[in-house]
């Protein structure tokens, strides 16, 4: 099956539902994918029992009030090249050519390993408000909120709305830094009463700084914390430990399709020129996957990508200060959630890296790079194509000779792998059906036959 429209958007949250909505409003014919059964993306992702947020319910609405917007949820893509992508939507393979694309891929959660991370009840402090929202019975149960940055409160906030008792909340950032941050609130507002409302929200809920989970312990699930800070190790008897580090963004896709992404942290994201375009003609990129940005930014550049990929330039223009301002918060970020050494040393040689396959750190200490890794160990090549260890293996920079080998459970400094090479470019972006595979891009050949990389695959 093969469909024609004018501006594909890869991604339903709040930048691609911006997006899609801008662009049809400029007469462009407008196809919105999504592998969510609803739209919303992570951060507007639907809760069961409370209802939807303002901006999140006024945008589900002006996407159901425009007829020229196609969506396709639940559908996956395979692989993807300039001008087609392929996807899977309801058990049948469909190319998709498009005039003009915008990636609006988000973000995931940064985990990282330390003893016990795998035990049932230890999960990502944003995953775990993910399933929450969609039934997960958290009332009455202890929870600890731990790792870095603003989801922390967020994820807080939806356990205890949702009847859990949240211990604390643990940050790693001294409380110099945050209040370095606070302090730069007053230039965004909105970000200010939001703080305050959820602190609100979380009355009599301790929040902790220069504070950090050690290990996880426990017989067939968790049972206690060991939390560690400049006075000494504590632990907390408890039900379930949520501890994420941030966000990563979502760039297998912009790989695959050849995009650059920038490289001067672990993390990289997709390099976007003034007008929000990638390095590949036609291809645009908003939100999470330009770096993370919270949900204004997101909102913000979709609609500035959608009216750029529309011929709309004047209006995506004058959306310019706003984008600016935005993401002058955004970098805000990094400087004052920065994690600490002892996070990145929390690993030690017994612990599983890679759940999928159970490998452990010191499986990976004889390989020279990550494709070494993977090939002997199978590391990175289970269910989640190591979007979780990957990442976690990029933070650690494991493979970076740089890396000060300063705890013996680390391996010796090897040659560096640059962090833009640790996650594979080759379709499928998501494990699919071999048969949608085999009719990949039928019109002009298969996938794979378009695609150096796969054509080198043994």
């Amino acid at each position: 099956m093969t469909e024609h429209c004018d501006v594909l958007v890869i991604g339903a949250g709040p930048a691609g539902l911006a997006a899609a909505c801008a662009a049809a409003a400029h007469g462009a014919k407008v196809v919105l994918v999504d592998m969510q059964p609803r739209a919303g993306g992570q951060v507007w992702r639907q809760d069961l029992r409370k209802p939807a947020v303002a901006a999140a319910r006024a945008a589900f609405a002006e996407l159901s009030a425009r007829p020229d917007i196609r969506c396709l949820q639940q559908a996956q893509v395979v692989a993807a090249r300039p001008g087609q992508v392929l996807i899977e939507h309801a058990g049948t393979a469909m190319e998709l050519h498009y005039r003009a694309l915008v990636l609006a891929t988000g973000a995931r959660e940064l985990l990282l390993p330390f003893p016990g991370w795998t035990l049932p009840g230890v999960t990502g402090a944003g995953a775990l408000q993910a399933l929450v929202k969609q039934g997960w019975p958290i009332a009455g149960k202890r929870v600890l909120v731990a790792g870095s940055g603003p989801l922390l409160l967020a994820a807080a906030a939806t356990l205890h709305a949702h009847g859990a008792q949240v211990l604390a909340i643990c940050e790693q950032a001294p409380a110099a830094q945050l209040r370095g941050f606070a302090m730069q609130l007053w230039r965004w507002p909105s970000k200010l009463i939001q703080a305050a409302g959820l602190r609100a929200r979380l009355a009599g809920v301790p929040y902790r700084s220069g504070i950090w989970v050690r290990a996880a312990s426990g017989d067939e699930r968790v049972t206690e914390v060991e939390i560690e800070s400049a006075r000494g190790v504590e632990r907390i008897a408890c039900d379930h430990v949520a501890v994420g580090y941030g966000l990563v963004a979502n760039t297998e896709l912009a790989q695959q399709l050849g995009c650059e992404l920038t490289a001067q942290d672990p993390h990289p994201h997709v390099r976007v020129d003034t007008r929000l375009m990638t390095s590949v003609a036609d291809v645009y990129a908003a939100g999470e996957a330009c770096g993370i940005g919270g949900v204004d930014t997101a909102r913000i550049e979709g609609a500035m990508a959608g009216c750029f990929a529309a011929g709309a330039d004047k209006e995506a223009e004058a959306l310019r200060a706003r984008r600016d301002h935005a993401r002058a918060f955004a970098a805000l970020l990094p400087r004052h959630f920065a994690l600490r050494k002892q996070i990145h040393l929390a690993a030690t040689p017994p612990t599983v890296v890679c759940r999928c396959e159970d490998v452990s750190l010191s499986q990976l200490q004889d390989h020279h790079d990550w494709r070494a890794a993977k090939l002997a160990t199978r590391c990175g090549m289970g269910s989640c194509q190591g979007r979780i260890c990957g990442a976690a293996l990029a933070e650690l920079r494991v493979f970076d000779s740089t890396r000060p080998a300063t705890n013996a459970a680390h391996p010796t400094p090897v040659p560096p792998t640059p962090a833009t090479t640790a996650h594979s470019a080759r379709p499928p972006v998501f494990p699919t059906r071999l048969a949608s595979l085999a009719g990949s891009f039928s019109s002009e050949g298969k996938a794979a036959e378009h695609d150096p990389a796969a054509q080198s695959k043994p």
